[in-house]
């Protein structure tokens, strides 16, 4: 009787986190900025990538688009990524609003922040990321929405992004000189785009 093969025991799904699903929503806000994909194609995937439920449902979902060639790694380096939680991260990580939106603060430290506004967006404050000397880049994709952002007097705003039939408008009130930092906006705008506006409390 010839020997039995030993089986190979079946690796289990890994269950997605907030994280994995970050990653995966970045490679279709790079996608969609680079013009690969349309408006509704990004809305398709971003909804899947929301829902996914294992990491094995996510790369799918991004297969087709070159700027996806990094991701296995980056859901691979999730866990290495949770020990240094205690550290402020310099890039805030990316968001996103759909049909909503929410408050937060940047943080002393952040100096990058990555953000998806669908039909909505964040009320965003930055005045403690900013001081003498300090760059934060804001790179936003909007589709029929936008993030309001308060920023602190002095910071100069440098609008490096792409606009289809829409724009960021930065108010007369919020266009510094640059002694208390610089906001670089990059990102791509369609029917829609970011209000900044200044932080009276700042002032």
């Amino acid at each position: 009787m010839p020997p039995r093969t030993p089986s190979v025991p079946e690796q289990p799904r890994l269950r997605a986190g907030d994280a994995d699903r970050d990653a995966t929503l970045t490679v279709i806000q790079d996608a969609f900025a680079n013009g690969r994909l349309t408006p509704s194609e990004v809305t398709e995937r971003q909804d899947r990538a929301l829902t996914s439920q294992f990491t094995d449902e996510l790369y799918p979902i991004v297969a087709d688009l070159p700027e996806a060639r990094t991701l296995p790694a980056r859901l691979s380096s999730v866990v290495a990524h949770a020990h240094h939680a205690e550290d402020v991260d310099a890039e805030v990580g990316s968001r996103y609003a759909i049909l909503a939106g929410k408050n937060y603060d940047l943080e002393p430290g952040q100096t990058s922040i990555r953000t998806i506004a669908i039909m909505g967006g964040d009320t965003i404050r930055a005045a403690r990321a900013f001081g003498p000397g300090v760059t934060v880049t804001m790179h936003v994709d909007a589709i029929l929405g936008g993030n309001t952002v308060y920023i602190p007097s002095g910071v100069k705003v440098v609008d490096n992004s792409e606009a289809i039939l829409g724009g960021n408008d930065v108010t007369k009130a919020a266009r510094g000189d640059g002694s208390n930092g610089v906001l670089v906006l990059t990102g791509t705008s369609f029917l829609g785009g970011s209000t900044i506006r200044l932080d009276k409390k700042s002032r």
